[in-house]
């Protein structure tokens, strides 16, 4: 008699996942503690909250159980679903990017603000999470995995597709804070345009060039945090310690322009290609 909801909020699990399994596991030892609640349709009824709790025990063959039954339309059982899974922190930043997406422009239920209201989230909270489906689904994964937390990755909306991937990479490896992405696009703004991809014989040199600056410029955004944390240090070593990450300092920002020079050199190399091509 009862189907799960046509308005779903959450992934559908596969039966033998983990999450289902321990899920089980509980309702086996304690029985189903919280009822589901449903809605009634013209035959049955579907689902508001409880869909895992709803397959885990339909696994176990069970006919009967608890359940509460209200009378719902389609936006108020997809705002207690929301409200629900947000309480109990059960969804991924993707999860609920995507729920919220379809809440305000799929269904048109309301816009940030009013979504905001219902289910006791700021509107910057609910238009931030939305912000992160902006991104490729290879960063979108590692947001689900905890690789990326959801500041990290907002930082990389406004990054330009050809440079996300190797930001994703220093982040990750480097483990940086917000601060220093911020100094590091900062430093990497204004050369932008001039690591763009380009689709010729020279594109494979270019980009390595173009990866060799942004590591140069991490490198040099680590070393200025080391300088600042060097001066909480014992008086003694303190002095010694500042020169040594100046000297450190010195040497990439030397290795910054060399690399600067070399792309220079090897754009007007391809120019000097393709004017004779032409």
């Amino acid at each position: 008699m009862i189907r799960p909801s046509k308005f779903p909020v959450r992934y559908k699990l596969p039966v033998n996942s983990t999450e289902l399994v321990n899920l089980k596991s509980s309702i086996k030892e304690h029985g189903l503690l919280q009822p589901i609640v449903i809605r009634p349709l013209e035959h049955g009824f579907e689902i508001v909250a409880g869909h895992r709790r709803f397959t885990a025990c339909r696994s176990m063959h069970w006919r009967f159980i608890p359940s509460k039954i209200r009378d719902l339309s389609d936006k108020q059982a997809y705002e207690i679903q929301l409200t629900e899974n947000i309480q109990r922190k059960s969804m991924d930043p993707i999860e609920e990017a995507e729920a919220y997406q379809k809440y305000v422009n799929e269904y048109g239920w309301g816009g940030v603000s009013d979504l905001g209201q219902k289910i006791g989230k700021s509107e910057e909270y609910v238009s931030h999470r939305m912000q992160l489906l902006k991104l490729p689904d290879d960063v979108r994964k590692k947001i689900v995995h905890s690789d990326l937390n959801v500041s990290q990755a907002l930082e990389l909306t406004n990054v330009d597709a050809s440079l996300k991937s190797e930001f994703v990479d220093k982040i990750i490896n480097n483990k940086l804070t917000v601060k220093q992405i911020r100094v590091m696009k900062k430093k990497i703004k204004p050369q932008h345009d001039l690591y763009k991809p380009i689709h010729n014989n020279h594109s494979k040199s270019l980009n390595l060039i173009k990866k060799s600056s942004l590591a140069l410029k991490i490198m040099l955004s680590r070393i200025d945090d080391l300088i600042e944390d060097a001066h909480g240090i014992d008086p003694k070593q303190r002095v010694d310690m500042i020169k040594f990450l100046m000297g450190l300092r010195l040497q990439t920002h030397s290795m910054i322009d060399e690399t600067i020079k070399f792309k220079n050199y090897q754009s007007e190399d391809l120019l000097s290609t393709c004017n004779r091509v032409d």
